[in-house]
């Protein structure tokens, strides 16, 4: 069973991708001087990078692999 819900890894992956767009659009505006092109690349960026990391993250919740058994809080 998962140690984590799918509402968790949305909202983490909405943190992260808002974090690392603002980056992506701040390098692309520094690199073409043009705040529209900015903000199409980092509006692409979001949507997709969004999208893929979600699945990234719900595909490696379900590999058992370096995960710690969580024992009951009690034992009937």
């Amino acid at each position: 069973m998962s140690n984590e819900q799918r509402q968790r890894s949305i909202l983490k992956a909405l943190s992260y991708r808002i974090t690392g767009s603002c980056f992506t659009m701040a390098a692309a505006y520094f690199f073409t001087g043009e705040l529209l092109v900015a903000a199409s690349i980092g509006g692409i960026e979001i949507v997709s990078k969004l999208l893929l990391y979600y699945w990234h993250e719900r595909l490696w919740d379900k590999i058992k692999y370096g995960k710690k058994k969580s024992s009951p809080e009690y034992e009937i």
